[in-house]
């Protein structure tokens, strides 16, 4: 494709959008153009041609919670069969020992296999920063403009120590004023507002238990003033609860009021257990939920009951979370994991295939706040996922868009952002992924030595 060129994706196996566009679509300057209907050719009278006969397409697909450095500690022995409060006990030692190099590689990797897996949109919440790495975003912008990919970084924080009370050892928190002072850094340095916006921050407390009341509200008081997103883990497990009780003489629901977050700026990883009373406040205000399947059933969090949150009025979209509890970064995947875990928790008739499409793609950008990606419609950014269902697994399917979801092992072909294609054949173009492989795996062995 050509600069200034119009490219017409040309009578795709099937396409995921909510107008007819059986004949495919055209993209121009970096958006959708146009959808054609089955027979027809596109208006637009100069155009190139994919052809899309072999592919299903699909909205580009996005992350919206993830710990890139995570993929350093998969499998991580010392944390294996624990619940979530024991488990972060057993990684925060190693995570202290994270380096800028080893992050930098964290990001890479993680970057490749959610664009490899679909993701042209990723959110990755980081709020590891012992000393040395202060720049831990400013790495992390780096490497997602390098591979082309459109991203939110949320500035994560954690200022609890256990020796105030909190999980994480001293040398991983930070003072308010250090967060505070770098939070503001970054927005201005780095956020893009607007349709079209590649690079964007977000202002993200780990959790409840990790910062003070102080840092959440001065981080609700900071996205205003700048019109950006909040995000932090809530309502994860049990154990959460019981500790905003005891700490704090309420709910982490009451709490999230408390401290100004309860409204549209804020999406929440894993929003499992709350009540029928705390759902429909969250709804009134449009909050959003990151639902993380495969992350819940590893630590054997709960059960996210979305079909109830988005009757209710919440945003819901997906995310892989953490590599160290998932354990990859597979986005594809993780719509099957969504797709069966909420049909074995609600029943067929309740949840199909396209639902978790759908978490994957408008329901994502809207806990992202955007209308501009996650649809296919004129006007919408050109960011497409394409699939081949050219497998064993796929042979006899008669639906192409359900097969992706049912039959398993989906993989993304090609994938678009803005008009320009990141991914081509399977491959991400100037990427030497042995090599990453290796320097990645070195890098995991350091940290547990």
């Amino acid at each position: 494709m050509t600069e200034g060129s119009a490219l017409w994706i040309r009578n795709p196996l099937a396409v995921f959008s909510e107008a007819a566009a059986g004949g495919g679509l055209v993209v121009r300057g970096g958006r959708i153009a146009e959808l054609v209907p089955v027979g027809a050719r596109p208006q637009t009278l100069e155009v190139e041609t994919f052809d899309a006969s072999e592919h299903v397409v699909l909205p580009g697909l996005i992350n919206t919670h993830h710990h890139f450095y995570q993929t350093l500690t998969r499998a991580c022995p010392p944390a294996l069969d624990k619940p979530l409060f024991p488990w972060l006990q057993a990684l925060y030692p190693i995570w202290a020992k994270l380096t800028p190099e080893a992050h930098r590689l964290a990001t890479r990797l993680a970057l490749a296999e959610l664009a490899l897996s679909g993701a042209t949109t990723v959110a990755d919440h980081h709020y590891v920063f012992p000393p040395g790495l202060e720049e831990a975003i400013d790495i992390q912008v780096e490497e997602a403009e390098a591979l082309g990919l459109r991203a939110v970084f949320t500035r994560g924080s954690m200022s609890l120590s256990e020796d105030d009370g909190g999980l994480p050892p001293r040398q991983v928190v930070q003072r308010e004023d250090a967060i505070m002072a770098d939070s503001e850094r970054l927005v201005a340095r780095y956020h893009q507002s607007g349709p079209g916006a590649r690079i964007q921050i977000a202002l993200a407390p780990c959790s409840p238990f990790s910062v003070t009341r102080e840092v959440m509200r001065a981080s609700a008081d900071l996205a205003a003033r700048h019109d950006i997103l909040l995000h932090t883990h809530l309502a994860e497990t049990r154990d959460e609860e019981d500790w905003c009780r005891d700490q704090f003489g309420c709910t982490p629901v009451d709490y999230l009021e408390d401290v100004g977050w309860l409204n549209d700026r804020a999406w929440l990883a894993h929003g499992i257990w709350f009540s029928e009373a705390e759902i429909a406040r969250l709804g009134k205000h449009r909050v959003g939920v990151c639902h993380c399947p495969s992350s819940n059933m590893i630590l054997a969090s709960g059960t996210c009951r979305v079909p109830a949150l988005e009757a209710a009025g919440l945003k819901v979209g997906l995310g892989v979370d953490g590599s160290a509890s998932n354990d990859g970064s597979d986005l594809l995947g993780e719509v099957r994991q969504a797709f069966l875990l909420q049909r074995l928790a609600h029943g067929a008739e309740q949840v199909s295939h396209r639902d978790a499409l759908r978490w994957a793609t408008a329901g994502s950008a809207a806990c992202l706040g955007r209308r501009d990606i996650g649809r296919i419609a004129v006007g919408c950014e050109a960011d497409l996922t394409l699939c081949r269902l050219d497998e064993l697994r796929y042979s006899g399917a008669g639906d192409p868009l359900a097969a992706l979801v049912l039959c398993g092992g989906a993989k993304a072909d090609r994938v678009m952002v803005q008009g320009c294609w990141i991914v081509e054949d399977g491959a991400l173009p100037g990427l030497d992924l042995d090599a990453l492989r290796h320097q990645h795996q070195a890098a995991a062995r350091a940290l547990l030595h």
